[in-house]
């Protein structure tokens, strides 16, 4: 039983919103993609939906004379839930992380909406493998308070005063400038990319556990003035370079669980065969290497050198405690 269709994918989610404008134009829909898209979807996506002339779009919108795109649809188009999708709804609103993103009024609503749903699973059915077991307490109201806060400030670009414990059990208090929030699946933890501003009026990146901090509070500030957001991430120079099969649909998982990272990617049309090279922060170089394990044979890490060896003693180290 297929679980979920395409047709509730994103690229769908995109093609609706675009047909429900009518009347739109080529800059209009880079800027969909852009805003709603995964980082390869601006690769290809735009010849899809844009008229070709050699017939190879989906044909869902007509140009007029003035170069405009019309719909070819009569009314816009609508999506109803099915009854797998509410039942995989009231399993993710189980999940503490997910109320994060949610107002209470929220909540409430939904679970009144699905009240008679049974959840599609419950957090029993999974057993999470190479994690920490002090992940953050997402059910604490305080760490969901601070955790709102935070996530309104990032968006507002708001300057929040933050007091936090730092990992040698110093307590900090400053000023900050919320970047972005990212969550690490191997220590089961949000941390905070930001700037602390400095007396001199000059900021400095930091990243902040948000499970370690112990108060926030908003500022009238709004912070309007060009950050350095580049020197957040300590990228790599050189990327990992990846070899992926086409089994088990390897690719298309492969793909959904790296969307956030930069890539590049190589494909063999004869065999499916995906070569990838994926550029990285090195503070998640043990997260990205358990990651790409978990995807077993089906994928082979051609390099660099020191990372494939990296790869090789874990695997080597899981197999003599499998077989004692």
């Amino acid at each position: 039983m297929t679980i979920f269709n395409e047709i509730y994918g994103i690229y769908f989610l995109i093609a609706g919103k675009i047909l429900g404008r009518r009347v739109t134009d080529e800059g209009q829909i880079y800027s969909m993609i852009n805003k709603y898209g995964f980082r390869d979807s601006i690769l290809f996506l735009p010849q899809k939906l844009i008229p070709q002339g050699d017939g190879s779009d989906w044909g869902l919108l007509t140009k007029d004379g003035s170069g405009r795109l019309l719909s070819v649809l009569s009314h816009a188009p609508e999506s109803r839930m099915t009854n797998i999708q509410k039942r995989w709804l009231k399993a993710i609103l189980s999940d503490p992380k997910a109320r994060l993103f949610l107002d209470e009024s929220d909540i409430l609503r939904l679970e009144e909406k699905l009240k008679d749903i049974k959840p599609l699973f419950c957090k029993r059915h999974f057993c999470f493998t190479d994690r920490f077991s002090d992940g953050d307490p997402f059910d604490s109201d305080e760490y969901r308070r601070n955790f709102r806060t935070i996530l309104r400030a990032v968006h507002e670009k708001r300057v929040l005063d933050i007091d936090f414990v730092s990992g040698h059990g110093k307590r900090i208090r400053r000023p900050f400038v919320p970047v972005k929030i990212e969550y690490s699946p191997k220590n089961d933890k949000f941390r905070l990319y930001c700037f602390m501003l400095r007396k001199n009026g000059k900021a400095a990146c930091g990243l902040i556990n948000i499970g370690r901090i112990t108060a926030v509070n908003e500022t009238a500030m709004i912070w309007d003035k060009p950050l350095p957001v580049d020197e957040l991430y300590q990228k790599t120079a050189e990327p990992v370079t990846v070899k992926v099969t086409a089994e088990r649909n390897a690719v298309e998982r492969f793909m959904m669980e790296f969307a956030c990272y930069e890539k590049q990617t190589e494909r063999d049309l004869s065999t499916g065969v995906c070569t990838v090279k994926l550029w990285y922060d090195d503070r998640d170089e043990t997260e990205l290497l358990i990651r790409l394990l978990s995807f077993g044979p089906v994928l082979e890490i051609l390099g660099p050198e020191s990372f494939r060896k990296q790869a090789a003693e874990r695997i080597s180290k899981q197999f003599k405690l499998i077989n004692g």
